[in-house]
C-alpha cells in the first residue's frame, strides 16, 4: 500500500530533494483546480476571483520573509527564479568585463548560469570556502576590492551538508561596494529565520516543494529599486519580469506553504535538531570511522552529511532503500564512473571519504522511532559492507 507517495513502513530522510505536500497545503489547491480555474489576467469574475488568490498568496510569502507584496515574483521553481536573478541582472548592464562572484559549494542552478555567462565574455570569479564550507567575508571583500563587480550570489544553506553561510556580513560586504546580493534560499527557507526588512540581501530565491509545497512553483525576492531583464517573454505577467499564465493552484499551495513555515518554524526548528543529533549520537555509538560533513554548529536542523570509511556511498544507499529508508548519496553517477561530490571537494575532504558520503536530511513528520531504526540498519549495513570489502 502506498501511503503519502511511499509504500508503509518506509522511512523518508530525503526532505532536502523534496518533501510531501502538506495536507492543508492541498486543501488550499484543490478548488483552484476545479471552480476557481479562471485565468488570472482575465476582467470576468473567474478571472478575479484566480486573481485574488495569487494576490492572498502573495502576501503570505511575504510575511515569512519580511518583505513587501511587491517585491515577490512568482516562478517556476528554485532554478528559475536563479537563472532570472544571475542572468536578468547582468544582461540589463551589458558589461562583459564585470565579475560575477559565486563560490565553489552553489547548487548547480547557479553554477550552470554562471558558467553559461562566463562564455559569454563575463569574468565569474569562484570563491573557495574553508572545511565546513563557508565563504569568509574578508575573502569577498578582496575580491570585491579587486575589479568591477556586478553581482554577488552566495547560496545561503547548502543542501549537501546544510552548512549555513554568514549571509548577514556578506550582504554588508556587498553594500559596502554598493554591489547587488543574490542568496539562493532554497534550502533556508522554511528552516532557519530570514527578515529581508534588515537582511541585506537584493535578491532571494526560494522553491515551493522544499517547504511542503507543490513542485513546479517558486518565488524570487527583488528588493525595490533592483532591475532585471525578463528571462521568458510573452505577455506582462508578474508586473512584466516573467511571462506566463500563472500557475494559480501552485501559487496558492506555496502561499499555504508559507503560512504553516511561518507558524511552525520554531517548533520545526528544535524538533528537526533534536532528531538530527539522535542520530548522530546513535552512529558515533555503533560504528568507528564515522565522519561529520558541513559546520558542526552553524548548520541546518535537519541534515546530517556523514562519511562512513571503507563504505562507498552509492552502495550504502542502495542497500539501505531495500531496508525501506530513502535518503542521498553524496557522491553523483556520472559518465557509469563515481565522481565525488564538488562541495565535499571545495571543502578538502579527501575523495575516499566524499565518496562515502550519505546525507540525512530530516522532515516535520520523522519520530524519534524512526530515527533509531536508522540508526540500527545503517550501522548493520555498514559493518556488512566494511567486512565483504575486507574479504575481497
Amino acid at each position: 500500500m502506498i501511503k503519502n507517495g511511499t509504500a508503509e513502513n518506509r522511512i523518508y530522510l530525503d526532505h532536502n530533494a523534496t518533501t510531501p505536500v502538506h495536507p492543508q497545503v492541498l486543501e488550499v489547491m484543490l478548488p483552484c483546480l476545479k471552480e476557481n480555474f479562471g485565468n488570472a489576467s482575465s476582467i470576468h469574475a473567474e478571472g478575479r476571483a484566480a486573481r485574488a488568490l495569487i494576490d492572498r498568496a502573495r502576501a503570505k510569502v511575504a510575511a515569512l520573509l519580511g518583505a513587501a507584496a511587491e517585491e515577490i515574483y512568482f516562478t517556476s521553481g528554485g532554478s528559475e527564479s536563479n537563472n532570472l536573478a544571475l542572468r536578468g541582472l547582468v544582461e540589463l548592464q551589458a558589461d562583459r568585463k564585470g565579475r560575477i562572484i559565486t563560490s565553489a559549494v552553489e547548487h548547480d542552478a547557479v553554477l550552470k548560469p554562471a558558467a553559461r555567462l562566463a562564455g559569454l565574455g563575463y569574468e565569474v570569479v569562484t570563491l573557495p570556502v574553508d572545511s565546513y564550507g563557508r565563504v569568509a567575508p574578508d575573502d569577498l571583500r578582496k575580491c570585491l576590492a579587486g575589479g568591477k563587480a556586478l553581482l554577488v550570489s552566495i547560496i545561503a544553506a547548502n543542501n549537501e551538508v546544510g552548512t549555513i553561510q554568514p549571509v548577514e556580513e556578506l550582504g554588508r560586504v556587498c553594500r559596502e561596494f554598493s554591489v547587488p546580493f543574490h542568496v539562493d534560499a532554497v534550502q533556508a527557507v522554511g528552516r532557519i529565520g530570514l527578515d529581508l526588512k534588515t537582511l541585506p540581501v537584493d535578491l532571494l530565491s526560494l522553491s515551493a516543494h522544499k517547504i511542503y509545497g507543490p513542485k513546479g512553483t517558486g518565488v524570487l525576492y527583488v528588493r525595490k529599486g533592483v532591475r532585471l531583464a525578463p528571462q521568458i517573454l510573452g505577455g506582462s505577467h508578474e508586473r512584466r519580469l516573467r511571462a506566463g499564465t500563472e500557475n494559480t493552484a501552485g501559487i496558492a499551495g506555496l502561499g499555504a506553504a508559507c503560512e504553516l513555515a511561518r507558524s511552525e518554524l520554531e517548533q520545526r526548528k528544535d524538533q528537526q535538531a533534536s532528531l538530527r543529533e539522535r542520530l548522530w549520537t546513535g552512529l558515533r555509538s555503533s560504528l568507528e570511522g564515522v565522519h561529520l560533513n558541513g559546520h558542526p554548529v552553524h548548520r541546518l536542523c535537519n541534515t546530517l552529511n556523514v562519511s562512513f570509511e571503507g563504505v562507498e556511498g552509492e552502495a550504502l544507499l542502495l542497500n539501505l532503500d531495500l531496508r525501506g529508508i530513502a535518503c542521498s548519496s553524496g557522491s553523483a553517477c556520472a559518465s557509469g564512473s563515481l565522481e565525488a561530490s564538488h562541495v565535499l571537494t571545495a571543502m578538502g575532504v579527501p575523495p575516499e571519504l566524499a565518496q562515502a558520503s550519505v546525507r540525512f536530511s530530516l522532515g516535520r513528520d520523522n519520530t524519534a522511532g524512526e530515527i533509531d531504526r536508522v540508526a540500527e540498519e545503517v550501522s548493520r549495513v555498514v559493518v556488512r559492507l566494511r567486512s565483504m570489502q575486507f574479504s575481497h
